[in-house]
């Protein structure tokens, strides 16, 4: 019996050691983790989480004296440079026969050759930038953004994303070691990443979406989709609404989906935008639409390009409330500091307060600090009666804003 069990025993060590040199002399597996070695961590970088979970970092670039705002977009192919700022620098782009496609348009690209961009500890050469007016995107966040890390940029280093302790971590490609409690998604990446998820409402359908980072929203869905899946009852409640892209200001349905399950986390009655892609920018059927950033800001995330491989973990923020408010006004920031109503939606508490475009909004309950993202953040109060002071015509008026829901 004991000779039996040793002769197991050396069976079993023999089998052990036939599957290591297996997997180690496997092509595959040896070029997906030792082509770069281990990778080490380069750099760690602080970011700010503005409104819809967009997050924006502070670099250097060549020796410019002032650090720059950039926003990480995994929604962008390409890292892009705003063309206010390039003037500024007095930094003169070359013509490109390059098109830059955003849900607001398609623009030709000029291009920024050979920079160095320095992040903390990492310096990255010979980066190229699309130069762009992001002019729109200031307006949006209030404070200047002076350009976008897109995928050719992010696709160099495995960099996480860590929301609880608003730090951006930078690795070295190569072999890396994931934290546990969370899952590993494979996204096709084709220019951008996209992931196939299900989307739940009158329908459940599986369909391919782009994992966004650079969208301050939940869900985005094209028009020939929602209309194709048969996804929303006829009697769902849908309002009118606007929303900002490449390309300038776009009109869009807004509504929210019974759930969303992106791989086995599941997210139920969430804010779901629709628009009619008329550039075809998602390319229905290959794509259906977009997850936004509201949405990805509740996991630390791993973005790992060179494996093809993207890792959530839920974050402090998983299970925080979704907006549900509407109030059909548009506001936008200026360089002199002035937040001013961009547009009203027919028929929205907005229009029935009496506000108009063209108002400064001089206050918003009392509160006079001029900061947009304090005065969004207390228009997503459902139910809540706001006071607001503005000036129009050079007098001031007041007015009450009641903020209703999309349900």
């Amino acid at each position: 019996m004991g000779q039996l069990f040793a002769m197991k025993k050396t069976e079993f060590a023999r089998l052990l050691i036939l599957i290591i040199l297996l997997i180690f002399l496997n092509p595959l597996w040896a070029q997906k983790y030792t082509k770069h070695g281990q990778s080490k961590l380069v750099s760690v970088v602080s970011f700010k989480t503005f409104s819809g979970g967009v997050i924006i970092i502070k670099l250097r670039m060549d020796d410019l004296p002032d650090s720059l705002s950039f926003l990480i977009d995994t929604g962008s192919s390409s890292v892009s440079f705003d063309s206010a700022t390039s003037k500024h620098y007095d930094m003169l782009p070359e013509t490109s026969d390059q098109v830059l496609v955003g849900i607001g348009g398609a623009r030709n690209a000029k291009v920024l050759k050979n920079k160095t961009i320095r992040l903390g500890d990492l310096v990255a050469d010979h980066v190229n930038l699309n130069v762009v007016d992001y002019s729109i995107l200031s307006s949006v966040y209030g404070e200047k953004i002076d350009g976008i890390l897109g995928n050719n940029f992010l696709s160099r280093f495995v960099v996480n994303i860590d929301y609880d302790s608003s730090k951006l971590f930078i690795y070295s490609k190569g072999h890396f070691r994931y934290p546990r409690g969370g899952f590993l998604f494979n996204p096709a990446m084709v220019g951008i990443p996209m992931q196939v998820t299900e989307v739940k409402d009158a329908s459940a359908v599986t369909s391919r979406f782009y994992f966004d980072t650079g969208a301050g929203l939940c869900m985005l869905l094209s028009e020939e989709f929602v209309k194709d899946s048969s996804l929303l009852k006829s009697s769902k409640k849908i309002l009118h609404t606007q929303a900002e892209g490449l390309g300038g200001t776009v009109d869009m349905r807004l509504t929210y989906l019974k759930e969303v399950k992106i791989g086995p986390y599941k997210f139920r009655r969430v804010p779901t935008y629709i628009f009619n892609d008329e550039n075809n920018t998602m390319a229905y059927p290959n794509l259906s639409g977009l997850i936004g950033n509201d949405l990805l800001r509740r996991f630390n995330a791993t973005l790992n390009y060179d494996a093809k491989e993207f890792y959530l973990v839920p974050n402090s923020h998983f299970s925080d409330p979704f907006d549900y408010s509407y109030t059909g006004l548009h506001i936008y920031w200026t360089e002199s500091g002035q937040i001013v109503v961009a547009d009203v939606m027919k028929n929205s508490p907005a229009e029935k307060a009496g506000l108009k475009p063209g108002d400064i909004i001089m206050a918003l309950d009392n509160n006079f600090n001029g900061n947009i993202q304090t005065y969004t953040a207390i228009l997503q109060n459902v139910g809540a009666r706001i006071n607001c002071i503005v000036k129009r015509n050079q007098k001031l008026e007041q007015l009450t804003l009641v903020v209703k829901s999309i349900f």
